[in-house]
């Protein structure tokens, strides 16, 4: 019985709901849904920035709001992520271990919200009755220390909520009432009693946004006491005017919260399913892009910081523009050679060739034959993928210099090839990672592989690749766009690398090189560590199986991958030490080994994978029949 409620958990989904009714025009309402979530993290970032930037909002009503914006910022990340999927990509159905995360973050950061208006109520109530000792009682120190309780208590209380669904059985697929997972919702589908689930789900409701809701409503109480007491009538509504914004967002916070806690406990088959999504998106979307709005509108301070902020940055775009239109870099050959780039271009144009004719013919070999619909042939598209985008990020250049003797290239072009190079970099060391779990799974588990291995698991580890790499890779060339460049502009290759633009600068790059140091670790360094505990794991498996000719059918599983990470980390871990220590080492290897790693792999991984894959030779054979 414990084995079929462990298989029911690891094996079913749930299906999200969309909105009632209007299914034929999900892409259309993902446009408003977007643009409200832009504003939400424009809005909240430019009041963190200006309490940031501006000393005179060193205060703790600026800094209770700053708490606030990281809430609202975190409230509209956990939602984002599955109302995409839905209304953008019309993916409804959702993991148990996906769902469970969602609804820990999304009620994680609601509380959270939820006790910073508390602290903002607190606020204005020591302001308002304690004017001569608000400075003592709310010190920066303090203000830190409250912070830290919020969300420690959060936390604390919200950890038990998927560990406590984990323990029940649902139906194979559940449809829920939302575009996202929230704890109420989750639990009317169980098979199982809930008593205990209900119940910790309410006591964390009472003890959180219940108590501070009273909380609040106290410190109003004393504050229009207060308030009241105050004899001249100006003084009073000065005094009670500095409320406004708070009031604001405590009601657009608690209405359709507790609206919705209602219709979840009391009004199940009361009230039609639109109303569920209509409120339930009230209470996440709104909050995080009226409030912003709300505190630029009431706060003078921020609204006259917020408007000099926009012609000022306006101002620094047309500047920066105007410095950096003129700025170039010129990209090096191989040196010495510079009389036969032609001929030399003629080898160039075939390795880019067989790149884009080998990884184009795995893809199509992949999506035609119905036998490779499998985990490990999908991990070997997205390889093919990479290598398609890396070719593509370093060809442009290449060909400009040996085939047209065109040197030199723009900032702007140069921070762009960066970080594509860089990006797609990041993404073929991830995609490797991933084949290599595959393949501890396939040895390891081999009848579980099916399961662990799903399609929409796969899609979901595409997913965090991509936006682990870009969003690690973004600040790289905004960071660099920054900084002044001497007159010496001598690239060491044949296209755009961050080390390499970074040593030109006339300025202290100690952040640009710690950051990109940063990156390197948590993504190669990461990667490749993990790939070696994986392939650790493999053999240790593989040693276990007493048949001499069953290992050796294992491991052969293997080698086409081992192959690829050697071809894709042994130039690239060595360009990388050159970069930062092999300052005397000559500008020729420099170059070739640049071209070890970019363009031989891409060419290479195709044909590893075509002769030691059999169903994959046996394909193409028959393509060429």
């Amino acid at each position: 019985m414990a084995v079929s409620k462990h298989s029911n958990a690891s094996s079913f989904f749930f299906v999200l709901m969309d909105l009632p009714g209007l299914e034929a025009s999900h892409h259309w309402t993902a446009i408003p849904i977007c643009l409200i979530y832009i504003l939400s993290v424009l809005g909240n970032i430019t009041i963190m920035h200006i309490v940031k930037s501006v000393s005179s909002l060193h205060t703790p009503m600026y800094l209770f709001l700053s708490m606030l914006s990281m809430a609202d910022l975190g409230l509209s990340a956990s939602t984002l992520p599955s109302m995409v999927a839905v209304f953008l990509l019309g993916q409804r159905m959702i993991g148990t271990a996906t769902c469970f995360m969602q609804l820990f973050f999304i009620h994680t950061f609601s509380v959270i919200e939820s006790a910073v208006l508390l602290a903002m109520a607190f606020d204005r109530c020591v302001a308002i009755r304690e004017p001569l000792r608000y400075a003592t009682i709310l010190t920066t120190r303090r203000i830190g220390a409250i912070g830290l309780a919020v969300v420690v208590r959060s936390a604390a209380l919200h950890l038990p909520l998927p560990v406590l669904l984990g323990r029940l059985t649902f139906q194979p697929v559940s449809a829920l009432s939302h575009s996202y997972c929230v704890h109420p919702d989750v639990l009317r589908l169980s098979r199982s009693s809930t008593v205990v689930n209900s119940g910790f789900g309410l006591f964390v409701m009472l003890s959180t946004l219940g108590m501070d809701a009273v909380l609040i409503l106290l410190s109003y109480g004393l504050i229009l006491k207060t308030v009241l007491s105050i004899a001249s009538n100006a003084e009073r509504m000065k005094a009670f005017n500095t409320c406004i914004s708070h009031i604001c967002a405590v009601l657009l916070f608690y209405t359709p919260l507790v609206s919705l806690s209602m219709i979840h406990r009391f009004g199940k088959r009361k009230l039609p399913a639109l109303v569920y999504m209509l409120l339930s998106y009230l209470h996440f979307l709104m909050p995080p892009v009226l409030n912003p709005i709300v505190y630029s509108v009431k706060t003078k301070e921020i609204r006259v910081l917020g408007l000099h902020l926009i012609l000022e940055s306006s101002l620094a775009v047309v500047m920066a523009h105007s410095n950096h239109s003129s700025t170039s870099f010129f990209l090096t050959g191989l040196p010495g050679l510079e009389a036969v780039y032609v001929w030399l271009s003629i080898p160039l144009c075939i390795v880019s060739i067989a790149s884009l004719a080998g990884n184009s013919l795995i893809l199509w070999v992949v999506k035609s034959e119905p036998s490779l619909h499998q985990p490990m042939y999908y991990f070997l598209s997205m390889l093919a993928v990479m290598d398609l985008g890396l070719s593509a990020s370093t060809l442009p250049t290449m060909l400009t210099i040996y085939m047209m003797g065109v040197r030199e290239v723009t900032l702007d072009m140069c921070l762009a090839q960066l970080f594509f190079i860089h990006t797609f970099s990041i993404m073929e060391s991830s995609v490797l990672l991933t084949m290599a779990f595959d393949r501890v799974v396939a040895i390891s588990s081999p009848l579980r592989y099916g399961t662990i291995l799903t399609n929409p698991r796969i899609a979901g580890l595409g997913l965090v690749i991509v936006v682990r790499s870009i969003g690690l890779h973004i600040p790289a060339p905004i960071m660099l766009k920054k900084l002044p460049y001497c007159q010496k502009r001598q690239l060491s290759h044949s296209y755009c690398l961050h080390p390499d633009v970074m040593k030109l600068a006339c300025a202290d790059t100690h952040i640009n090189s710690i950051y990109g140091l940063f990156v390197v670790l948590s993504t190669l360094g990461v990667d490749s560590v993990l790939i070696v505990l994986s392939y650790g794991l493999i053999l240790h498996t593989v040693l276990s199986i007493a048949s001499k000719t069953e290992r050796l059918k294992a491991l052969n599983t293997c080698v086409s991958h081992i192959c690829s990470v050697l071809l894709f980390y042994t130039p690239m871990i060595g360009l990388s030490m050159i970069h930062r220590f092999g300052k005397r080492t000559s500008p020729c290897s420099r170059v070739l080994l640049s071209y070890l790693h970019f363009l031989i792999p891409p060419v290479l991984n195709p044909v590893v994978y075509t002769i030691k894959t059999k169903q994959i030779r046996l394909r193409i054979l028959r393509i060429f029949r």
